[in-house]
């Protein structure tokens, strides 16, 4: 007689007892690749520890006074105030380090000129530059006592030159790899059927570059969204003009309003996820749009 179990699946037991049911249940368990369950396991321990925790733990701070004290926090007007001038400067800060880094970056790929590895490392100086220090040679610059009598102390246009200066690197070297890879014979094909530089371009060279600078300029705004070093002396802090986000949390740091600082912290957080995801789904969008073109 055949086990009503068995029957109603329509299969027979696997060799050892074990069904295809079960099997299939707890093949989502099995790990592939090299690493194995003990490397995967230190890799999330890790995330867990140095991201997921403490974002955890700042989330849990934000809501002490609950829903609406969160929400009071968030929509103060000075809260306001520099969440907007630091979304405002950030976009203007990416979309012009999209066109700079990408010139740049075509200019020391295609390009040979005296001093090219010079231009090419510094570069990454913003990397290893305390950003502190950035602002100080910047408000050494443009500040009160500027030797070129360019004055952009308590400006915005001087938020936006010390935020450009410390994301620059980010839209350059998203590009420049991609720039070397590039299949620079299909550029010379559009070029002998008669097509102009600039169609070239447009055309053939910014399909394949579009990936690279969206992920760039992604990482510049989502970098410029929480910077505090290079702004805090060239920016002025004023509230409601210079007023950066970070620099508003600091602020209510020392006026002892952690709660506040956490909630608006938050915020900026949510901000630059979202402005993350986005572009990563744009980004994977146009590679699937370049692949199937091909």
């Amino acid at each position: 007689m055949t086990d009503s179990s068995t029957a109603g699946n329509g299969s027979a037991p696997a060799p050892g007892g074990t069904s295809n049911v079960n099997r299939w249940n707890w093949s989502w368990l099995r790990v592939t690749g090299s690493v194995g369950p003990l490397g995967i396991a230190t890799a999330v321990l890790w995330l867990s520890i140095i991201v997921l925790l403490p974002l955890a733990a700042l989330t849990v701070t934000s809501f002490d006074d609950g829903w609406s004290g969160f929400w009071n926090a968030i929509s103060a007007p000075a809260a306001v105030d520099s969440l907007r001038i630091t979304v405002l400067v950030s976009i203007v800060v990416a979309v012009i380090n999209v066109v700079m880094g990408t010139l740049i970056a075509w200019v020391l790929v295609r390009d040979d000129f005296l001093g090219k590895g010079i231009v090419n490392a510094l570069i990454d100086l913003p990397f290893a530059l305390p950003t502190i220090v950035a602002s100080i040679v910047l408000l050494s610059l443009y500040g009160p006592q500027s030797p070129i009598d360019i004055h952009l102390n308590a400006t915005q246009p001087g938020l936006i030159v010390a935020l450009a200066f410390v994301t620059l690197p980010f839209v350059v070297r998203s590009v420049q790899p991609v720039l070397i890879e590039a299949d620079r014979e299909v550029e010379q094909a559009a070029l002998s059927l008669g097509a102009d530089n600039w169609t070239t371009f447009r055309r053939i060279v910014l399909p394949t570059l579009g990936p690279a600078i969206i992920s760039g300029g992604g990482l510049a705004f989502a970098r410029a969204i929480g910077e505090y070093g290079s702004v805090v002396l060239i920016g002025g802090a004023i509230p409601r003009k210079t007023e950066m986000a970070s620099q508003y949390i600091q602020k209510q740091i020392e006026i002892d309003r952690p709660v506040n600082a956490a909630a608006v912290s938050v915020a900026l957080l949510v901000i630059s996820f979202a402005s993350l995801l986005v572009l990563r789904l744009l980004a994977e969008r146009s590679v699937r749009k370049e692949q199937e073109s091909r």
